[in-house]
């Protein structure tokens, strides 16, 4: 089984996680730029959080056989704090990183003025850099805010099959489907989406523009939640065909836009893992 985790941050976990990951069949991931819990309170820390996405984590991700992108933006939470608003000017200096897959994770937190304002200045950022875009939705009011971010998505004129509208539930996921946008969930020990849940969407649904991430970050959560997720999807009667679409495929599938997503890597021994999309080695 081959596993692309779509969004995840590894920036907040240890190498044991990636060494778990490697024997779950996760091979690829992708980290958004994040909250990273404590209010950052300058530009330059933006930065060098930014250089460590692009430079530190990827070197660490390949010492376990996992190919890492991420994807860079001024994340809705610190948009509203004014400390802040200068990395909107140093973004397209990142943008143009190869290793910058969509801008992301953009969105809305609290849904205000100031988050209104760094939406649509990102949004357009993606248009002039012919990237792709990962939206969060809020955590409080998320019917309210995906419709608002859906809205706002419409009037920046980005083509709707290049966004993925992330951290949803079965109160968002019609909505998002309506749109022509990719559809992300997030599952989590205790919140946003469980598993079954997950399966029962799917069952739903359908599985075209569906992805599946684990979100782990500094909080409780699970890097294995993607893999947990395919094996609750194998026992509920899905094919293996179809969970490779939904763990593999579609995530490749949609950061391919950026035309930067890169497969084609070396594991610890040196060996290839990946020939195209398809896992060489040590991917059963």
């Amino acid at each position: 089984m081959r596993i692309f985790d779509p969004h995840i941050h590894m920036t907040s976990r240890t190498t044991d996680d990636y060494e778990a990951m490697y024997a779950a069949g996760v091979r690829a991931v992708v980290e958004p730029s994040f909250w990273l819990g404590q209010p950052r309170t300058s530009v330059d820390s933006f930065t060098d959080y930014f250089d460590a996405l692009l430079g530190w984590e990827p070197y660490r991700a390949a010492q376990f056989g996992i190919r890492h992108h991420c994807t860079i933006a001024l994340n809705p939470k610190e948009a509203n704090d004014p400390r802040c608003a200068g990395v909107l000017d140093v973004l397209p200096r990142y943008l143009a990183k190869d290793r910058v897959v969509a801008v992301g994770e953009i969105g809305y937190d609290s849904m205000t003025p100031e988050e209104d304002k760094a939406l649509a200045r990102q949004l357009e950022l993606a248009v002039e850099h012919d990237l792709p875009v990962l939206v969060h939705t809020p955590h409080r009011d998320k019917a309210v805010g995906t419709r608002r971010t859906l809205d706002v998505v419409r009037e920046s004129g980005i083509p709707p099959e290049r966004v993925l509208v992330d951290h949803l539930n079965e109160l968002t996921v019609t909505m998002v489907a309506d749109s022509g946008c990719w559809m992300g969930f997030s599952i989590y020990p205790h919140t946003k989406m469980s598993e079954d849940r997950m399966v029962r969407i799917l069952q739903e649904h359908g599985t075209e523009r569906m992805l599946v991430n684990s979100a782990a970050d500094w909080g409780r959560s699970d890097p294995l939640k993607t893999r947990r997720t395919a094996d609750a999807m194998l026992a509920a009667g899905f094919d293996d065909d179809t969970v490779d679409q939904v763990m593999w495929r579609n995530p490749v599938e949609f950061y391919e836009q950026s035309g930067r997503l890169d497969l084609d890597d070396a594991g610890p021994d040196g060996t290839a893992l990946f020939e195209g999309n398809s896992i060489k080695r040590g991917g059963e």
